[in-house]
């Protein structure tokens, strides 16, 4: 079997659950509702109060977008096969939602990335920040986090849909594109070591800039003054937050991909490869609508105001 005879990929991780399915379905409703409302919201306040156009916001707004994008990417599809009796989806969709779901985790880190330097110029050079997060460079820090995100995803996509193909089993609830290439029948030591240059550039290097930035503001926080302290746990407190919270999903995803879980509950492999997709967008808009003081009190000033 070859990959021009694949037409559909079947999902193998669900099972019958009965009237169960229903529940599952409105849960998955329910989580799908809550991440629209809270991340369109805190888009709309941020994009409507000039008091908030400030390179921390704007990142922010972005992270709020990408958060839409990926979930949209997963739940749409995870509650039509919930309902359905015949967990398959068309190949093309299939690659469609590994570009997706890939594209949201690249750009989610690079995203932390730039918002641990935007933190880093704020307390280590409080009097350059202007300069450092200029109008000019903050568009540029954005773009290059979605550009490049697309771009090599649509790459590894493209190379992922050339491959020929044994089965078309995927033992997972979404399409993923390690679990593709483990179904080919050609050989694939070049897709595995574009693979491991490809986890260096997306996970390593975004980490080892984010770690290097909280190594300076911690120099910086026990060598300067409580005022500073402060600022830096205000500020950085939600940041690292979310990123260690994408770090874990991400990790167990990535360990679950490569290495036997069939000792694991499969419910519970199944909530842990859906937690980087659900509960990270689900926290993001917690976090940071109730540790930022002035999207907070923006939040109270509409709210009282349609009281």
């Amino acid at each position: 079997m070859n990959s021009t005879q694949v037409s559909y990929f079947t999902l193998a991780a669900y099972f019958d659950t009965g009237l169960l399915k229903y529940l599952f379905f409105i849960i998955a409703m329910f989580l799908y509702a809550m991440i629209l409302c809270a991340n369109v919201l805190l888009i709309v306040i941020i994009c409507m109060n000039r008091s908030l156009h400030e390179p921390m916001y704007l990142f922010l707004c972005s992270l709020f977008v990408n958060e839409l994008y990926g979930s949209t990417g997963l739940f749409p599809s995870l509650m039509v096969q919930i309902l359905s009796d015949i967990h398959t989806v068309p190949a093309s969709f299939c690659y469609f939602q590994i570009f997706c779901v890939h594209s949201y985790g690249t750009v989610e880190l690079f995203l932390l990335t730039a918002m641990a330097y935007d933190r880093y110029a704020a307390i280590c050079y409080p009097l350059q920040y202007n300069t450092c997060m200029s109008s000019a460079r903050l568009p540029i820090m954005n773009s290059v986090a979605w550009v490049y995100g697309f771009s090599t995803c649509f790459i590894m996509v493209c190379l992922s849909s050339s491959l020929q193909l044994c089965g078309n089993m995927i033992n997972k609830v979404y399409c993923d594109n390690y679990s593709v290439v483990k179904l080919s029948c050609s050989d694939t030591q070049i897709l595995n070591i574009l693979g491991l240059i490809s986890c260096f550039l997306h996970i390593l290097c975004p980490l080892i800039l984010i770690l290097f930035s909280y190594m300076k503001i911690l120099k910086v926080c026990f060598s300067g003054s409580k005022q500073t302290r402060q600022k830096a746990v205000s500020t950085c407190t939600p940041h690292l937050v979310s990123l260690m919270n994408f770090s874990f999903g991400g990790f167990f995803e990535i360990y679950q991909s490569r290495f036997d879980m069939s000792s694991v509950p499969s419910m519970l492999r199944i909530f842990l490869s859906l937690y980087f997709l659900t509960c990270q967008p689900l926290l993001n808009p917690v976090l940071y609508g109730f540790n930022m003081s002035k999207i907070r009190n923006i939040y109270k000033s509409l709210l009282f105001a349609k009281m």
